[in-house]
């Protein structure tokens, strides 16, 4: 099968497409064709040797696609061939065909694209984990994410305005927190040029938020700490900024906040199964009906790894990129 190859780690360029062996389907696993895979911050730190696999998972880059289904292990129950799978990954969907444990996958929505489906599963997922599970974000409650134009931030917009809460974001122009509000952020904060922690206590009389959801790490600490209210949860999926910060401890006394570090990928996949059988328990629905859906910003073939990685490090984009596949 013809996948995305990395030779060695390194920049963008060290991606080119090659050959290599078809991965093998176990009783409990699915099959995929690959049409089209969604591109994530991991994939280009995986690249970089920043963030291997985990164990026994597939070395190809890519956390997430969507395909028909071509095979069926022996021990799988409700998925016949030829069906439309979106599926979450721990690795191998920059290649045309995929195998994932079937608690893994989700029947596509008649209503979505292949390109919407492939870039559903791991933005979706992940903000759901950490703001409404991990965060346990209340109704009407109020979450601040950095990285609203991302693929987490647009995914956030949506999924806590179609909760009835409320989502402030970052971002790193004005056009882009102009195009946050659009969707239905209430506040955009430019980063570049704004202190985020100010104006989320300004945004909400004082108060704070309930979640930040946090990809930057270390220079975000005390800020993200500041615009936590009492009793807050700030959760941690990402150290773009840096691993290491001194954090003032008699804070989360004093507040009772609470520093959550989470990870996706690397859960079994029972718990992932877990965590998509309560997403669609709760958004189902609403995911089927349409009123959730990624926002696509392009889409290139998978010969252009390098230029999807390219525009992702520089983040000219706003949403998601995909990789079409077939």
């Amino acid at each position: 099968m013809k996948a995305i190859v990395v030779d060695a780690p390194g920049d963008e360029r060290v991606l080119r497409l090659g050959e290599l062996p078809s991965p093998r389907a176990g009783p409990e696993d699915l099959r995929l064709r690959v049409v089209a895979t969604g591109v994530n911050r991991a994939d280009l730190l995986q690249r970089q040797g920043l963030y291997p696999p985990p164990p026994g998972a597939s070395a190809i880059l890519g956390l997430e696609c969507a395909g028909e289904v071509v095979e069926i292990g022996s021990e799988v129950v409700g998925w016949r061939k030829g069906e439309r799978a979106m599926a979450l990954l721990a690795g191998g969907g920059y290649a045309e065909e995929v195998v994932v444990p079937a608690v893994c996958a989700m029947p596509v929505p008649d209503a979505f694209s292949w390109d919407e489906a492939a870039a559903t599963p791991e933005v979706f997922l992940t903000v759901f984990l950490n703001v409404f599970e991990l965060g346990a974000l209340s109704p009407g409650g109020s979450v601040l994410v950095h990285g609203g134009g991302s693929g987490i931030g647009t995914a956030a917009i949506a999924l806590v305005r179609e909760a009835g809460g409320r989502v402030l974001v970052t971002a790193g122009s004005d056009a882009k927190c102009e195009r946050c509000r659009q969707l239905g952020a209430s506040l955009a904060v430019n980063y570049k040029t704004q202190n985020f922690a100010a104006e989320v206590r300004k945004a909400t009389g004082g108060r704070g938020v309930e979640v930040v959801l946090d990809s930057i790490g270390a220079p975000y600490l005390a800020d993200n700490l500041a615009s936590l209210a009492v009793g807050g949860r700030l959760v941690l999926i990402g150290l773009m900024g840096g691993a290491k910060a001194e954090i003032a401890l008699g804070e989360l006394l004093l507040r009772r906040l609470q520093v959550i570090g989470s990870t996706l990928r690397a859960r079994p996949a029972h718990e992932k199964g877990l965590i998509i059988e309560h997403f669609l328990e709760r958004f189902g629905e609403a995911l089927r009906a349409g009123r959730l859906r990624p926002l696509v910003d392009r889409v290139l073939p998978l010969a252009e790894a390098a230029e999807a990685h390219r525009a992702m490090k520089a983040s000219e984009h706003f949403g998601k990129i995909v990789l079409r596949v077939a």
